[in-house]
C-alpha cells in the first residue's frame, strides 16, 4: 500500500519554568492508505503532542528538536503557516477529545458546518487555477524542448476545449445544485404537510418553484421538458387548495412525482465536459439526443480520434524529456552526495559553517533536479534543504545548551565531544537518505511508461479545470452540511441544522465535530481520544461510525487512546507509547496475541474484561518526570521484570518479525526467559478461542 504519512525520528520538547520537558523522544512510524494506526499509552506519554505536531498546532513553548513528518512531498515540520493552511483541515483533519470545546457555543451548528466549506471552496478554486496555468506552461516548454512540432497550436486547442468544457461544467453544477436543493425542500415539505404546518409548506414550495427556474440544463432537465413544466404548474395550483382546505393528497402526489423525476435525473452519468468542449469548439458531428452515456461515448471517441491520441504522444515526449533531464541531474546529485559523505567520513572534526558551505551547491543541485512536471511530489528532494538546515540548527542549539550547562569550557571542547552524536549522524543521515532515494528512482526510471504518464497528466489537468469551476455557494454548502449530518447519524438534520451546540447531547456533538472534520474530504483523519468524554454505549456508536466512514471514504486514520480495548476491533497497526517513546509497534494481532513489552502487558492486564473474574492489575507508580528523563528504560521503575541494564541503558528496538518490534532488553539473546503475567496469557487464550469460534 502507498504511504500517506511518514514520521521519522521526531523529537519535541517544551520549555517550562521548571526546565525543558522531553515530550516526544525519537519516534518513527508510517501510515498507509486506508489504514488505521492506533497510538496507545497513558496520559503524558506523548500521543497528543505527536498528533498536534502533525496538525501544526503545537503550543508556543514547543521546541521541535529534530525529525521529519513527511506528507505529499513536504516536511510538515518545516513548511510555512501559509502552506500548512492548505493542508490543515483540507487534507488532514482532527477530532478532539471534548466536542463542546471544539464548537462555538453561541453560533448555530449549520453556520459552523458551512463557513469553512465556503472559505475553502474559494481557496481551492484559486489554487486549482494557479496549478493549471503553471503545469500547462511547463508542459509546453518541455514538448518544445523535446522537438515536438506545432506545440502552441495544439496547446491552444487543448486549452480551448478544457476551458469551454469547464464553462459548461460550471453551468451544469449550478443547475444540479438547484435540483439537489429542490429534492431537499420537497422532503421538508412532505414532513411539514404531515405535521400540519401550512405556512412552512408554503415557504418550502415557493423555494421549490424558485429553484425550478434555474434547474434547466441540457444534460439534466432540458428547458423544453414538458413533464417538469407541467408538474411545476400543477404544484402552483395545488398549494392554494391545500392552504384553503387542508387536503394534502393532491399536493403529496405532485411533490412525490417531481421528486422521482429529479432523483432519476441526478442518477444520470456525469457529462465528459472536456470531450464535449472539444466537439463544440471544433464543429464535430456528435449530437446530444438526451442520453448522456451515449453522448459521452460519442464525443470521447471523436476527441481521441481527431486530436487527443496524437496529442498524448506529444505530451509523452515532453514528459520523457523533462524526466530524462531531471534524472541526469539526479545522477549528478548522487555523485555530489557520495563525495560529501566521503569528505565527512575523512574529517576527524566537522565544522558546521564549513559543512553549510559544502551543502549549498548540493542543495542547489537538488532543487534543479526536481521535475516540476511530476504530479506527485518527490518527498526526498523537497525536504532535503530543510533537513540539512535543521541538522545544522539542531547541532548549534545543542552546543548552546552544553555551553550553558558547562560555562567554563571553551567552544572547541564541547563541539569536539558532540560532533559525532548530534551533528555528523544527522547530516550523514540526510545525505544518505536522499542518495538512496535518488538511486532507487534512477533504477525505476527504466520502467516508466510515458504514454501512461501522459494520460495521467491530461486527467490531472482536467481535474484542476473542474476544481476551478466548483463554486461552493451558501446553498450548496447548506445542502452538503445537511448531507454530512445525515451521514454521521443525526436524524432530522434540516431542523437540527439551525440549533446551537447546547441543544445536542455529548454523543451528538461529537458527531457534529466528525461532520466538520469530514467536510473537506480529507486524506487523513486524526482522532484524539474522541470517545473519552462519552458513556460506554455512545462510545461504541462513535467507534462504529468512524469505522464505517473509514471504509466508505477510504480514509487513513490515526486513533489516539489510553485504552487498548477501544481499538481492538478497528486498528490495523498499534504503536504503544511510554514517556515519549514508542516501546512496541506491530499489527493488531501482534500486539494483542503476542505482546512483548512489559508496559504492553501492563496495559492489557488493566483492561476491563467481561469474561474474567480475576482482579485487574493496576500499573504501580507514576510516569517519570520528563524534565529529567531516565538514563535507561523509562518504564524500569514500574517494571517488576526490570533487570540491571534497564536502569543503565535504553533498549534498542528489537525486531520480532517483519511487522512487530519492541524496545525491551527482555528480547536480547542473553536475557532470561520471561513469560507475560498469567492474567494476560489467559486473556490471549480466550481471545484466540473466541476468534476461532467466530
Amino acid at each position: 500500500m502507498a504511504k500517506k504519512l511518514e514520521v521519522k525520528d521526531l523529537i519535541i520538547s517544551f520549555r517550562t519554568n521548571n526546565g525543558t520537558v522531553k515530550a516526544v523522544r525519537d519516534i518513527s512510524f508510517d501510515l498507509e492508505a486506508g489504514e488505521t494506526l492506533a497510538i496507545v499509552g497513558e496520559s503524558g506519554s506523548g500521543k497528543s503532542v505527536t498528533a498536534r505536531a502533525i496538525m501544526g498546532i503545537l503550543a508556543g513553548n514547543a521546541i521541535p528538536e529534530g525529525g521529519e513528518i513527511l506528507y505529499d512531498g513536504q516536511d510538515l515540520m518545516k513548511i510555512s503557516e501559509d502552506d500548512f493552511h492548505k493542508i490543515r483541515g483540507n487534507r488532514i483533519s482532527m477530532i478532539f477529545q471534548d466536542p463542546l470545546s471544539s464548537l462555538n457555543p453561541i453560533v448555530k451548528i449549520g453556520t459552523q458546518l458551512t463557513e469553512a466549506m465556503i472559505l475553502n471552496g474559494k481557496a481551492n478554486q484559486r489554487e486549482a487555477s494557479r496549478t493549471y496555468k503553471a503545469k500547462t506552461k511547463l508542459l509546453a516548454v518541455a514538448m518544445k524542448n523535446a522537438g515536438v512540432q506545432n506545440v502552441d497550436a495544439n496547446m491552444a486547442v487543448f486549452n480551448k476545449a478544457i476551458h469551454f468544457g469547464s464553462k459548461l461544467e460550471g453551468e451544469y453544477n449550478y443547475s444540479r445544485e438547484r435540483i439537489e436543493s429542490m429534492v431537499k425542500n420537497i422532503d421538508e415539505s412532505l414532513i411539514d404537510v404531515i405535521n400540519g404546518a401550512p405556512k412552512a409548506v408554503a415557504k418550502q414550495i415557493r423555494l421549490i418553484i424558485s429553484d425550478s427556474k434555474n434547474a434547466y440544463n441540457p444534460y439534466l432537465v432540458p428547458r423544453d421538458d414538458a413533464n417538469m413544466g407541467a408538474m411545476i404548474d400543477q404544484l402552483k395550483t395545488a398549494l392554494p387548495e391545500y392552504i384553503n382546505t387542508g387536503d394534502h393528497k393532491q399536493l403529496d402526489d405532485i411533490l412525490k412525482k417531481i421528486k422521482n423525476l429529479l432523483e432519476d435525473v441526478l442518477k444520470n452519468e456525469r457529462p465528459y465536459f472536456f470531450a464535449i468542449g472539444y466537439c463544440q469548439t471544433n464543429d464535430c458531428d456528435a449530437v446530444f439526443t438526451g442520453d448522456v452515456a451515449s453522448y459521452n461515448a460519442a464525443v470521447k471517441a471523436i476527441l481521441h480520434r481527431n486530436f487527443l491520441d496524437s496529442f498524448l504522444n506529444d505530451i509523452a515526449k515532453g514528459l520523457e524529456y523533462s524526466n530524462n533531464d531531471a534524472f541526469s541531474k539526479k545522477d549528478d546529485v548522487v555523485a555530489l552526495l557520495n563525495a560529501e559523505l566521503d569528505r565527512l567520513n575523512a574529517e576527524s572534526r566537522i565544522d558546521p559553517d564549513a559543512c553549510r558551505q559544502h551543502s549549498k551547491p548540493i542543495i542547489k543541485a537538488v532543487i534543479d533536479s526536481i521535475d516540476m512536471l511530476a504530479i506527485r511530489k518527490d518527498s526526498a528532494a523537497f525536504t532535503y534543504k530543510s533537513t540539512i538546515n535543521a541538522a545544522i540548527d539542531t547541532y548549534r542549539r545543542a552546543c548552546r545548551v552544553e555551553k550553558m550547562n558547562h560555562p567554563g569550557k571553551k567552544d572547541r571542547e564541547f563541539k569536539d565531544r558532540m560532533d559525532i552524536d548530534l551533528y555528523q549522524g544527522n547530516i550523514r543521515l540526510a545525505h544518505t537518505r536522499l542518495r538512496d532515494a535518488y538511486s532507487d528512482q534512477l533504477v525505476a526510471a527504466q520502467k516508466i511508461d510515458y504514454l501512461e504518464l501522459a494520460q495521467e497528466m491530461v486527467a490531472y489537468l482536467d481535474d484542476q479545470a473542474s476544481r476551478m469551476v466548483f463554486k461552493v455557494t451558501k446553498r450548496k454548502a447548506q445542502i452538503r452540511a445537511i448531507e454530512l449530518m445525515e451521514e454521521v447519524g443525526i436524524s432530522d438534520a434540516r431542523r437540527r441544522f439551525k440549533q446551537y451546540p447546547f441543544e445536542f447531547s455529548g454523543g451528538m456533538r461529537q458527531r457534529i465535530v466528525i461532520a466538520i472534520a469530514l467536510a473537506a474530504n480529507p486524506d487523513i483523519l486524526i482522532c484524539d481520544e474522541p470517545t473519552t468524554a462519552l458513556d460506554v454505549t455512545i462510545q461504541a456508536q462513535i467507534l462504529e461510525l468512524i469505522n464505517r466512514l473509514k471504509e466508505e471514504r477510504h480514509l487513513s486514520i490515526i486513533f489516539i487512546t489510553h485504552d487498548l480495548g477501544v481499538v481492538a476491533n478497528m486498528a490495523d497497526k498499534i504503536a504503544v507509547m511510554y514517556a515519549g517513546k514508542i516501546v512496541e509497534y506491530g499489527s493488531v494481532d501482534d500486539v494483542f496475541y503476542a505482546p512483548a513489552h512489559p508496559y504492553t502487558w501492563a496495559l492489557l492486564a488493566s483492561m476491563p474484561d467481561l469474561d474474567t473474574k480475576d482482579k485487574l492489575d493496576a500499573i504501580p507508580g507514576t510516569p517519570p518526570n520528563m524534565i529529567y528523563p531516565p538514563k535507561g528504560d523509562a518504564f524500569a521503575e514500574r517494571n517488576k521484570y526490570a533487570m540491571a541494564i534497564d536502569f543503565e541503558e535504553q533498549p534498542p528496538m528489537f525486531k520480532i518479525n517483519d511487522t512487530h518490534y519492541a524496545a525491551t532488553w527482555l528480547l536480547h539473546p542473553d536475557a532470561p526467559k520471561v513469560e507475560p503475567p498469567k492474567l494476560v496469557t489467559d486473556r490471549i487464550e480466550r481471545m484466540k478461542k473466541l476468534g476461532g469460534e467466530e
